[in-house]
């Protein structure tokens, strides 16, 4: 196991990330006292990708077929954005 300092921590990380890529364990000390061990992390398994939910289906349950004209949008954005 390798030891660190707080300091090299702080300013040489790039020793330190090294290390870790190669498999080293990493004690991390301050006044000469372990504080924490680094290790390299372990890979992540592929979660199921997240599904988004049906926009086109949610839009039309909420507005149905309703088309606005543009004076319409114009009268909402105005208010959205709080201009007169």
């Amino acid at each position: 196991m390798k030891t660190a300092t707080i300091r090299d921590l702080r300013y040489d990380f790039a020793k330190l990330e090294g290390w870790l890529r190669s498999g080293e364990e990493i004690q991390i000390t301050k006044h000469n006292k372990p504080v924490a061990t680094l290790v390299k992390a372990k890979p992540v398994k592929n979660a199921a990708p997240q599904s988004l939910p049906d926009f086109k289906a949610r839009r039309k349950r909420i507005w149905g077929d309703r088309v606005f004209s543009a004076q319409e949008v114009e009268e909402m954005r105005a208010f959205e954005t709080g201009e007169p």
